[in-house]
């Protein structure tokens, strides 16, 4: 009786994944002014909601049903979230992911978007908000299985918009537009990855390290450090109130294991969070060793992003941390000017992030793959980084098997970047390439 109740439930799974779809042709005789009605024809597709647009262009609030695990997929299934902004199914098509949840404003367009003039797909990656499992078996959140969902989402929905599809994504985004075109480079036609790190060897963050020696200039390089030994020095007084910040607000810190040790992290990451976030003339408003601890704390509150370490923000990041501890990896920083300041050892290590009963283990290789498959590989792939984000100490690289491929740096930029902020030379060049791969012709202003 167990196993024909398991075979039962298995074909009701499987066809739920695996329906028909519609043929071309019928779906050609849709209207095509009702979108509504031409994917809700894709099977496993849910319409959830209809949002108010920009003339031109409607929003659909989808869920589509994935498999919990692509190699089974009868075993269980769940629904992941997207937003569609439609244009026009004669328009290319951008897929867009921020590598995280959907976020409060999953239709605002991204960059190759508007270039294209293009219709946008926002996805939520799986495991993060409610695109999960009842029971998450988190073995199955790995760059394969995401990537996975991504290609199949991409082949539901080209019986729909049949025009050339555009990846794109920012940081983890970035990545995992990427790893999604590693596994199947055919998807799409061309992938602009904007600040995406490349953790090519979690045990070398010697790159990371060089790159806070070379990064703006060393009279704010000093700052930085010495406002680091200030919050040490000071470390009572600041874990005060970082734990009056987390009573007030009914935080806890049990992930990490204490106010003092977040803290501590938090130092230890500000100038990575420092050159991220902060334009480069941020150097001046560095608290000097005259400021009062109210100043001292407010900037390390601010440019740290302290309430990340709390758990109840932990929780929501648990997926991220756990692909950063299990395959994409991230740098640990050398810090000797802390030297006698620093209270606990191996605080860096992902395990610090991650709740204690959710298995972490390491796997070497999933990065130095994909790297190799740009190198060797690679093709009709767009990295833009800024010139002083230190997350992008390992960046992405062109190989001599890489094909028509560009790779930019926006001068004396952060982690948030643009094509448009290129020189406009190469402006030029990143849209016109964009442009071909999507099959336009003639060219578009960027930041227009």
């Amino acid at each position: 009786m167990r196993n024909s109740m398991k075979r039962l439930l298995t074909l009701v799974v499987m066809t739920v994944l695996t329906a028909t779809t519609p043929s071309p042709s019928a779906m050609a005789d849709s209207p095509t002014d009702d979108i509504r009605a031409r994917i809700q024809t894709v099977p496993g597709m849910r319409l959830l909601g209809e949002r108010s647009a920009a003339p031109g262009r409607t929003v659909l609030d989808l869920a589509y049903r994935q498999p919990n695990d692509h190699r089974h997929p009868g075993r269980g299934s769940f629904e992941q979230r997207l937003t569609l902004v439609h244009k026009s199914v004669q328009r290319p098509t951008v897929l867009y992911s921020s590598g995280y949840e959907l976020g409060s404003a999953p239709e605002r367009p991204t960059e190759p978007t508007e270039l294209l003039d293009a219709n946008q797909i926002t996805t939520e990656q799986r495991f993060f908000g409610t695109s999960r499992p009842a029971d998450p078996d988190w073995s199955h959140l790995t760059i394969w299985q995401a990537a996975s969902d991504h290609h199949r989402l991409v082949t539901a929905l080209k019986r729909v918009y049949r025009g050339a599809w555009i990846s794109t994504g920012g940081s983890k985004g970035g990545m995992a537009a990427v790893y999604h075109r590693r596994f199947y480079p055919e998807d799409v036609a061309g992938t602009v990855a904007y600040a995406a790190p490349n953790n090519t060897d979690d045990r070398d963050d010697t790159a990371y390290d060089a790159r806070l020696e070379q990064v703006g200039t060393p009279e704010c390089r000093e700052a930085l450090k010495a406002v680091q030994r200030q919050a040490l020095i000071r470390r009572e007084a600041m874990t005060a109130r970082y734990g009056q910040w987390a009573a007030a607000g009914q935080r806890t810190f049990q992930i990490i294991g204490g106010a003092d040790r977040a803290f501590e992290l938090a130092v230890l990451r500000l100038p990575l969070m420092f050159w991220m976030h902060q334009p480069a003339a941020g150097c001046v408003s560095v608290p000097g060793v005259t400021a009062t601890d109210d100043e001292v704390y407010a900037w390390i509150a601010k440019v740290t992003q302290l309430p990340v370490y709390a758990d109840q923000t932990l929780e929501a990041f648990t997926p991220y941390f756990y692909q950063l501890g299990t395959q994409l990896g991230y740098p640990q920083f050398a810090a000797p000017h802390l030297e006698g300041l620093l209270h606990h050892p191996g605080v860096q290590e992902m395990r610090s992030y991650v709740p204690k009963d959710i298995p972490l283990r390491f796997q070497p290789n999933a990065m130095a793959d994909v790297d190799r498959w740009v190198r060797r590989d690679g093709r009709s792939l767009m990295f833009v980084n800024g010139e002083n984000d230190v997350a992008v100490a390992e960046p992405f690289r062109l190989g001599r098997g890489t094909r028509d491929s560009r790779l930019f740096q926006v001068v004396d930029a952060n982690h948030h970047i643009s094509i448009a902020g290129l020189p406009p030379g190469e402006a030029e060049e990143a849209v016109a390439t964009l442009r071909r791969w999507a099959g336009l012709p003639g060219t578009a202003t960027p930041g227009a």
